[in-house]
């Protein structure tokens, strides 16, 4: 039970490297009062998702957190900028996304 919420755990601490990456993104665009709310958010999320995994690689290797930590930030960041920023999606850069994708599934399946 221990193994399966510290990836839960870590899961969410990857969503939320998504949340800091898309609050950094939004304030970009702003100024003012609303450039720092956005920052706000983005120091939340970036404790949150730093706290987490911090929990996790208390019982979880570091070897094994980490990088599926980074590559769920990594994915979830690729597809907020294509969904939110229009960044563009080519072939190449959906084909190493699914790449990265595959790599943290076989770690998950290493542990």
């Amino acid at each position: 039970m221990m193994i399966f919420m510290n990836w839960i755990l870590l899961v969410v601490a990857g969503l939320c490297e998504v949340g800091f990456t898309y609050c950094l993104g939004r304030a970009r665009s702003v100024e003012g009062l609303t450039w720092w709310l956005w920052m706000g958010g983005f120091l939340l999320f970036t404790i949150v998702s730093m706290g987490l995994l911090a929990k996790v690689t208390q019982t979880m290797p570091l070897g094994t957190a980490y990088p599926v930590w980074t590559g769920i930030g990594a994915v979830g960041t690729v597809v907020v900028g294509i969904l939110f920023f229009h960044e563009p999606t080519t072939f190449w850069r959906l084909f190493f996304t699914t790449t990265l994708i595959a790599s943290i599934v076989g770690l998950k399946t290493l542990t």
